[in-house]
């Protein structure tokens, strides 16, 4: 499978905005800050999810990004194929070119494989995924210490 540091920079962003909704919009600078990615490469990502449907844009004082649909009804796949990444485990990319132009012996296999990372990354939504114990553990981990105080601390990697 080949998923580049962009598709997971775009789950965590995502997931970081699926926190916080509801509770008005999320700057990219915050998610910068608190995820540790490059606030020019959150504007490169976030301009494909917002073409794709995933995020809207909420301008003026205060503004940032929500989400564009219910954190229940965006599903890792869909973000990972809104920044251009593949599911994908064959060297040929799903062509079947893989040895001189014909499909390689095991080509069956990585593409099955493929598929089951797919559907599996396609079933767990934002919302499922948060709602984790073990996500929620970390989650409230990077909250605790006192220093919530209304701050954008959440970390999710």
């Amino acid at each position: 499978m080949r998923l580049s540091t962009k598709g997971r920079y775009a789950v965590t962003a995502m997931m970081d905005l699926a926190l916080h909704d509801g509770k008005g919009p999320v700057t990219l600078a915050d998610i910068s800050r608190c995820q540790g990615i490059s606030l020019s490469y959150l504007e490169q990502l976030f301009a494909k999810l917002r073409r794709q449907g995933l995020v809207k844009g909420v301008r003026g004082p205060g503004g940032g990004y929500r989400l564009a649909r219910s954190a229940d009804a965006i599903s890792v796949a869909d973000i990972i194929l809104a920044v251009d990444e593949r599911v994908d485990s064959t060297l040929c990319e799903g062509r079947e070119d893989c040895q001189d132009g014909e499909r390689c012996l095991t080509h069956e296999l990585w593409n099955s494989l493929s598929k089951q990372i797919f559907d599996y990354l396609d079933g767990i939504t934002l919302a499922a995924f948060l709602s984790r114990p073990s996500v929620q553990a970390v989650i409230e981990r990077q909250n605790g210490g006192g220093e919530g105080k209304g701050e954008h601390r959440m970390h999710v990697v």
